[in-house]
């Protein structure tokens, strides 16, 4: 068995024809797991050879929108391509507070579509999820595990700091192949050192401090909280981490050039392990 990281979105807020929105699938053996669910998720599934009926659970760091708005997509998706009707309830697992708000209300714009499918399919049973909020812990405690027995894999989620988006968490995944950190939106901060302790693969999202300090003063404020790539290279060396995968990336490459710089700022920090500037559907497999 082996475990699988693929990153099903990239990009951020500016819409992108080659980057779809924050999302992260890992799998081990049957077991799948999606953090975040961005724009088009549904189809970067797709492209992972994934079904939306074949998740095991969903995972959200925090409510802003280009984290969520391919979330209502998959739990749709996964209702009405059921052509089993035999799909339990989707796990989403999320910080208490406004991501939880969001998932308890996320289908009623569309209670209309799903009444007009029910009446015509003559199905009984509209879309289910199964809603599992979480406090925020002080330290990285766990918030899911799997049911499948002996899998061994473990979900924590641990605080994170993107103010002023509060809760913010970012998640750790425990396979018997090693361990991957998720770093979700944040500040670099020693809350994602901690949470990242050890871990294989670390996937961080990633902003060019120097690029967005050029612009002009209206568009600064998202400096405010989100990673440095410098500071990344600094505490993955600290960590040891053996690959370090960078996403939502800001601003986006496009060309070679442009990503090697990326590696450039993550390279000036110390760190000498493996750097990915990753594209949609990158894919690292632990065994």
């Amino acid at each position: 068995m082996t475990t699988t990281i693929t990153i099903t979105g990239t990009g951020c807020p500016v819409p992108d024809a080659d980057r779809a929105g924050p999302g992260v699938l890992v799998q081990y053996d049957e077991i799948a797991m999606q953090f975040d669910a961005g724009r088009s998720t549904v189809q970067r599934l797709a492209g992972a050879g994934l079904w939306p009926t074949d998740l095991d659970a969903v995972f959200v760091s925090h409510h802003h929108s280009d984290h969520l708005t391919g979330l209502q997509d998959v739990v749709l998706t996964r209702w009405v391509m059921d052509r089993t009707l035999s799909a339990p309830p989707l796990p989403i697992v999320a910080p208490a507070g406004p991501a939880v708000t969001f998932l308890g209300e996320m289908l009623d714009a569309w209670r209309d579509d799903i009444e007009v499918r029910l009446a015509h399919s003559g199905r009984t049973q509209g879309p289910e999820v199964e809603i599992i909020g979480f406090d925020l812990p002080a330290t990285p405690a766990e918030v899911w595990r799997s049911g499948r027995e002996g899998s061994g894999v473990v979900v924590s989620a641990g605080r994170v700091r993107h103010e002023p988006v509060h809760p913010a968490v970012g998640f750790r995944v425990e396979t018997p192949d090693g361990v991957v950190a998720i770093s979700g939106d944040t500040i670099v901060c020693d809350e994602v050192a901690e949470l990242a302790s050890g871990a294989d693969v670390l996937i961080y999202e990633a902003m060019r401090f120097e690029e967005i300090e050029a612009l002009p003063q209206p568009r600064r404020f998202i400096l405010d909280y989100h990673a440095d790539t410098r500071l990344i290279g600094a505490q993955a060396r600290e960590l040891g981490v053996a690959e370090l995968v960078l996403t939502h990336l800001i601003p986006a490459p496009a060309t070679d050039e442009e990503r090697q710089v990326f590696v450039d700022d993550i390279r000036s920090g110390g760190f000498e392990g493996k750097v990915v500037v990753a594209d949609d559907l990158y894919t690292v497999t632990l065994e």
